[in-house]
């Protein structure tokens, strides 16, 4: 029998490439926590129901992608496929609204669709997510795209486009939709099967086809900012001062449009030319219509998700693999010496710092090649004579300096140990 893989479209994240996750989601912790956002948990299942409700029966993400099943309580259970509806659902249920005020919840996690699996694309894939409920403000939208860009800058990355479009509130939708179905019907033949199959249940997704074909049919489509109201045009406006007085560049896209009745107003996406195929990193929009549809009061919101992969895929292409090595790696060979070494360990961790016990029992020469691999800053080595006499050695690996020191005189001077080590960190 062989070994058991890892099911298609997952993937293990490595040592090697976790610092890149750490580093990213340090990041957008900080910045979202800066802006009074606090982090919330959902379950990764939820009831079937709550998708189709939340997303839509006629996408293809509830028609084609998810990952439903039936418990053992004959209960129909899906793996989440994004993360707003779960978030709405607890903000319904755990009574948020009663708080007071808006409320600025993130989060971040594995989500399940079932795709083709590319670079980019995994069937568990993973997203850092911003949710602002209880705001119809135009400024509600623009703190969401600004700290979606404060953190794409953060994290170093260039070659990003903001696409921004309105699609107006549910008469401005209704009209528009009227509109496009007139102009598509006598160009159905034209289209490819999905857009002529949504053309019936959902005719807006039909802009976002892939399909060159229906590209080039859409292209000459009438355009949603034709058809938006007077108050959802300030609206739009307001959504566009506020990006220009940040200084955040944006570009008018007619064609970007969320496909489900109570997405209202802002769309947006941020893409990259970096990734080929699989450009956007981040996209949300207004959805003041999502928490009244499942169920709760009428609450006016806007939100984004980030794919983690994809961000990924972009550090690894500009950033050396961020790696934290110990502050002491611990060399030491001999009953008593790596019985000194073990409550030595102990004893640094509870200073605060990162310390690597050698387990190999080894040549020192071997110890300090792994020391030195590891990215030490220090090796401390601790053999049968320093256990003897109670003292260590303390290797300096980047200068090769070293010096012996009684253990006592090492925890008397170990704040100077500490700044030294410091110091050494900065070069």
């Amino acid at each position: 029998m062989g070994a058991i893989q890892a099911i298609r479209g997952t993937r293990d994240i490595l040592p090697g490439e976790s610092g890149y996750w750490q580093y990213l989601e340090k990041i957008a912790q900080n910045i979202l926590s800066q802006a009074g956002y606090q982090e919330i948990r959902t379950p990764i299942f939820e009831q079937t129901a709550l998708f189709e409700r939340g997303i839509g029966e006629g996408t293809d993400v509830v028609g084609k992608e998810m990952y439903s099943f039936t418990d053992r309580g004959e209960r129909p259970v899906t793996l989440r496929p994004e993360g707003t509806a779960g978030v709405a659902r607890a903000y319904i249920e755990r009574g948020l609204q009663s708080q007071g005020g808006p409320q600025r919840l993130w989060y971040q996690g594995p989500m399940f669709r079932y795709e083709r699996p590319q670079a980019g694309r995994q069937r568990q894939f993973h997203q850092i997510g911003l949710e602002l409920l209880g705001s119809p403000d135009p400024r509600a939208d623009g703190e969401a795209i600004a700290l979606a860009t404060a953190i794409l800058q953060a994290l170093g990355l260039t070659r990003l486009t903001l696409a921004l479009n309105s699609v107006g509130d549910g008469e401005d939708r209704q009209a528009y939709r009227r509109a496009l179905v007139d102009y598509l019907t006598p160009r159905r033949d034209s289209l490819d099967p999905d857009s002529q199959a949504r053309l019936a249940r959902n005719p807006l997704r039909i802009l976002d086809s892939k399909d060159p074909k229906t590209q080039e049919v859409v292209r000459e489509a009438p355009s949603i900012l034709d058809y938006l109201s007077p108050e959802s045009r300030r609206h739009f406006e307001g959504v566009q001062t506020l990006l220009t007085d940040l200084g955040i560049d944006y570009q008018i896209t007619p064609g970007l449009v969320r496909g489900l009745d109570y997405y209202t107003h802002t769309a947006f996406e941020i893409q990259s030319a970096d990734l080929g195929a699989q450009a956007t990193v981040c996209g949300g929009g207004r959805y003041d219509g999502l928490i009244g549809a499942l169920g709760g009061p009428s609450t006016p919101a806007v939100g984004w998700a980030m794919g983690i992969e994809r961000l990924i895929l972009l550090l690894q292409q500009s950033l050396p693999a961020p790696v934290q090595g110990p502050d002491f790696y611990l060399a030491s060979r001999g009953a008593a010496a790596e019985r000194l070494a073990f409550s030595l360990a102990q004893k640094l961790r509870r200073e605060n710092f990162r310390v690597e016990l050698d387990l190999s029992g080894s040549a020192f020469s071997k110890q300090l090649k792994r020391a030195d691999a590891r990215g030490a800053a220090v090796c401390l080595i601790v053999g049968e004579e320093e256990a003897a006499a109670e003292t260590a050695r303390l290797k300096w690996l980047a200068t090769q300096s070293q010096e012996s020191l009684k253990l006592s005189a090492f925890w008397s001077q170990l704040e100077e140990i500490r700044r030294r080590l410091e110091e050494a960190k900065k070069n």
